[in-house]
C-alpha cells in the first residue's frame, strides 16, 4: 500500500461479478466519500457501489501481532498443564 493510499482510507468500491471488486475512489474524510457515493449512485443507478474503511496492516505489524498471539497462546497452554 502506498503512502497516498494510507492517507486516504475511505474507499468507494464497485462490486463486480464473481466476488470481485474495483476501487473507484479514495478519500480522507468519510463525509467526502459519502457525498461522492451519492453522486455516483445518481449518475449510474444500475451499478452497485459500497463505501468501506480500508485499513491495511504493514508486514512488520502483522509479524509483531502473530508473535504476540503465539506468546499468549504458549503461556495459556503452560498454565493449563501445570
Amino acid at each position: 500500500m502506498t503512502y497516498l493510499e494510507k492517507l486516504n482510507p475511505w474507499c468507494i468500491i464497485r462490486l463486480l461479478p464473481n466476488m470481485q471488486n474495483q476501487v473507484v475512489a479514495r478519500f480522507r474524510r468519510r463525509s467526502d466519500a459519502e457525498a461522492h457515493l451519492q453522486v455516483l449512485r445518481r449518475l449510474i443507478p444500475n451499478v452497485s457501489f459500497t463505501l468501506i474503511f480500508n485499513v491495511v496492516l504493514e508486514q512488520q505489524d502483522l509479524t509483531a501481532l502473530n508473535s504476540r498471539r503465539q506468546e499468549a497462546g504458549g503461556r495459556g497452554q503452560e498454565a493449563e498443564v501445570l
